[in-house]
């Protein structure tokens, strides 16, 4: 479904992706890990066309390019959930919605998605700034399957949530993606968050996809900057920046 070949992106002098490998079956939920720095929401933004590539090919279903009919294909859960705080609740989730559809009907739609993510009618009507967090993040979501996308894009689903409310967010995300078949890919630091979503791991770093392979095989994937990325540790091939 979603496939880079040899994608590279500078700013200025800072290499930030040096040869992108990467491919995403269709109905797959891929998790991309690494640290903080390494190209992990770059590779999301080039995909979405929000970056352009230096060189590289990045394609969509065979097809290169971001045309408006691929791109509305896409989801996208935002990190810090990105809502719009002047509007309420519900045309936040039918914010994509309103461009062609009767207000009533994109207002039914979005409280149904709302439902779903495990919000209450009534929810529709606040505004962000009534919401915590893990609310925000929940809406967040409702928007981003509100127009059941086959693709959609997590960017750090659980930054900023406690552990509990993580977990809700992880098995919320793990369901609907079953739910809709849809192909998936998310980037994340939290590991709870990658046992519970993925499919399969890529391990980015300096650039380049340094290990990818299936959720069962990431504790034994025999790679010494994966070993010591999953485990938190401070010595090993990855540098800790001071």
């Amino acid at each position: 479904m979603i496939s880079y070949r040899d994608v590279h992106k500078s700013f200025g002098s800072n290499a930030v992706l040096r040869g992108l490998d990467l491919e995403v079956a269709t109905g797959q939920s891929m998790v991309i890990i690494g640290g903080s720095g390494t190209g992990k929401s770059v590779a999301l933004k080039c995909a979405l066309g929000l970056v352009t590539p230096d060189r590289g090919t990045i394609t969509v279903d065979g097809k290169p390019g971001m045309p408006p009919e691929t791109l509305a294909r896409f989801g996208m859960l935002f990190q810090g959930a990105a809502l719009f705080d002047s509007l309420p609740v519900w045309r936040n989730v039918a914010f994509r919605l309103l461009r062609d559809r009767p207000k009533h009907e994109a207002r039914e739609i979005a409280i149904e998605k709302l439902r779903r993510v495990g919000l209450t009618p009534e929810t529709a009507d606040l505004f962000p700034a009534d919401l915590s967090g893990g609310m925000q993040k929940r809406v967040g979501l409702a928007r981003a399957i509100a127009a059941e996308p086959d693709i959609i894009f997590f960017d750090e689903p659980t930054t900023g949530l406690d552990p509990i409310m993580s977990g809700v967010i992880n098995d919320l995300i793990r369901e609907i993606v079953t739910e809709m078949g849809a192909t998936t890919m998310t980037i994340t630091h939290d590991m709870t968050s990658v046992r519970t979503i993925a499919d399969r791991v890529a391990m980015l770093h300096a650039g380049r996809i340094q290990w990818t392979g299936l959720i069962a095989d990431l504790d034994q994937s025999g790679d010494a900057h994966v070993d010591q990325f999953i485990h938190g540790r401070a010595t090993g091939p990855i540098e800790a920046v001071r």
